[in-house]
């Protein structure tokens, strides 16, 4: 293990505008034979450009190696149909679609449909619904298309998301659109790194943060002493120094390697999406990043959020909102000046998308700056044991009450609940008949008892109205999981009638990630049996935020209380955070269930789901 000093004596380091910014015309490159004179070739996409249209009931992907220069180094990025975002599908609920992709890739590929309930045959992951596309192969996706909304799809084969293979998904309803909008805008949020992948990830298990550039510093040191006194000063970074984590571990990657795009276009490109004065904009959000959380606004212009993850909710005023990788918000706004622009910064704030609404082209308003980095709080390290502190940060503790958590073992300090701790739910299925609700009962399998767990939350904190660290009492209204209520309600008004615990665990020192303390490779699948009705409860022991995606069935978010909350395929928990929802398992099959950040998931945070 490397050993940390409490503070860098470094200054921050100062911000790579050109790399962060990227190019103004960074994209795809014009069909070009090779990299040869590509460094002076004309760029394909520029600032009002918008991926290609795909509709029908029958569609033709073709995915293959493309160059594109976001950065001002060529690279070869992976596309659909040799465009990066990939074509945006626009279907129909009720029609039988057939998408034939072919794959001109020297290795093996995929496609899954993020969010489409659809046979498990046709979901898309090699190694658990199929065997893969190999290479100079075509395969035939057939479905039956049962619901609404926007969507998206993405590789599941190795490294390829993030290297370009991400499109969205329009699905329009049976009976017509309820949502009122004059124009329609699809505004796909991703990310891009100029290294190969896995090299990135080599990096990161070397050394968990080595793209952090937000470390703390002698000068905020001497800052935190001045405002709370020498000791306390010295005890905060000693206790962060004894875990061997860091107050600032917000995202594994930043822009020290990432380029943040927003319809396949740098910030510096500023896409464009032109309206009238007067008219009504649908947006439609999504985050098809490898590992970014972004927090999005448009300031000077409210947002309505009307859907998530494809299903309509209970129309939503708000200033701005967070998503991961996987989520998907769509919001209505009325803009009544001439230009505006949409502003996502990273959850970490070391740079952002951005793109601009306006009545005409060219226009390029104001770019917001970057807000001030927040350093995690004793509640997002230790739930409801953190003493109510989530909306401040360990700046607010008592001295004697800081010297004492510095002077803590992390293992004693995380797992508190020795009771719990030596309960085992290594079979992942407890009859539901006498416990009591999730927010009272702590489960800790044995199975993270072990290398690849660094810290256990005995006392998670369970409310769903906390917009996130970063997010905090920032004076602008942030939408949070409480703020969402799906019409019409739960689809199935059954109670649970048993109930599953898994833990989402991690160690930041080893770059480790996995569900209960095990990797993928190491764990046995989860087993729902066909029509049955299961409350799953979601323990984060870990300090970052997880995006949770389960394929084939919908999870249905509880509030504290048990109360129906809102339909999802994707569930962000926050550290220290523990969350249920409902399932009907609906679905036969062998479903895929992880962590949407790309690099936990392949390091392990995934598991199998076989319902039978």
């Amino acid at each position: 293990m490397r050993n940390r000093l409490p503070f860098s004596l470094a200054v921050p380091h100062p911000p790579r505008r050109r790399f962060v910014q990227g190019l103004v015309a960074g994209g795809v490159l014009a069909s070009l034979p090779s990299f040869v004179g590509t460094a002076l070739a004309a760029v394909g996409q520029g600032s009002a450009t918008a991926a290609p249209v795909l509709s029908g009931e029958s569609i033709d992907l073709v995915i293959a190696e493309t160059a594109v220069n976001f950065t001002g180094t060529p690279r070869m990025a992976t596309t659909i149909n040799g465009s990066i975002p990939a074509p945006t599908l626009r279907l129909r609920e009720g029609d039988a679609v057939t998408i034939r992709v072919t794959n001109r890739l020297p290795v093996a590929t995929s496609i899954h449909w993020h969010g489409i309930i659809l046979p498990y045959q046709m979901d898309g992951v090699p190694g658990i619904s199929f065997a893969g596309i190999a290479p100079g192969e075509t395969f035939t996706y057939r479905f039956r298309i049962e619901q609404s909304g926007t969507y998206w799809y993405h590789s599941h084969s190795g490294m390829q998301e993030i290297t370009g293979m991400y499109g969205t998904i329009i699905i329009e309803p049976r009976d017509g659109e309820t949502i009122r909008a004059d124009r329609d805008f699809v505004v796909q949020l991703s990310d891009w790194t100029d290294q190969d992948p896995m090299q990135v990830f080599a990096k990161l298990k070397t050394q968990s943060d080595y793209y952090n550039y937000h470390q703390p510093t002698a000068v905020q040191f001497f800052r935190d002493a001045s405002r709370e006194g020498l000791q306390a000063a010295i005890s905060k970074r000693q206790m962060w120094n004894e875990m061997r984590m860091s107050p600032t571990d917000l995202a594994d990657l930043s822009a020290a390697t990432l380029t943040y795009l927003m319809n396949g276009t740098t910030p510096a490109g500023n896409w464009t999406g032109l309206f009238r004065p007067g008219e009504r904009l649908r947006l439609r959000f999504v985050n098809g990043a490898g590992n970014s959380f972004y927090d999005v606004r448009i300031p000077g212009l409210k947002m309505t959020v009307v859907q998530a993850d494809g299903v309509d909710i209970e129309p939503v005023s708000v200033d701005e909102f967070r998503f991961g990788p996987g989520e998907t918000y769509d919001v209505i706004v009325e803009p009544k000046d001439e230009a505006y622009t949409i502003f996502a910064q990273s959850m970490d704030r070391s740079g952002y998308a951005r793109g601009t609404l306006a009545v005409r082209d060219g226009l390029s308003p104001a770019v917001p700056e970057l807000d001030a980095v927040e350093q995690l709080s004793m509640s997002d390290m230790m739930g409801a044991m953190g003493g109510g502190m989530a909306s401040g940060s360990m700046a607010g503790m008592d001295h004697g009450a800081m010297a004492g958590m510095a002077g803590m073992d992390h293992g004693k300090m995380a797992g508190m609940n020795h009771g719990a701790m030596a309960m085992d739910h290594s079979k992942h299925g407890m009859p539901m008949g006498g416990l009591a609700t999730a927010s009272q009962i702590v489960r800790h399998a044995r199975t993270e008892y072990g290398p690849s767990t660094d810290m256990r939350v005995d006392m998670p904190r369970t409310n769903l109205d906390d917009p996130g660290v970063g997010l905090r009492n920032n004076g602008r209204k942030v939408l949070t999981l409480a703020d969402l209520s799906t019409i019409g309600g739960p689809m199935d008004p059954r109670g649970a009638e048993r109930e599953i615990e898994l833990h989402l665990t991690g160690n930041m020192e080893r770059y480790a990630w996995s569900v209960d303390g095990l990797e993928f490779g190491q764990s046995t699948p989860v087993h729902f049996n066909y029509g049955e009705r299961l409350r799953v409860i979601l323990h984060n022991d870990t300090m970052m935020t997880h995006p949770m995606h389960l394929h084939g069935m919908w999870s249905e978010l509880e509030s504290p209380d048990g109360q129906f909350q809102a339909r999802r395929h994707t569930i962000p928990v926050q550290p220290a955070q523990r969350l249920s929802f409902l399932v009907t398992a609906d679905a036969l099959g062998r479903w895929a269930w992880h962590c949407h950040l790309l690099f936990h998931m392949d390091a392990g945070m995934f598991r199998e789901v076989v319902v039978t």
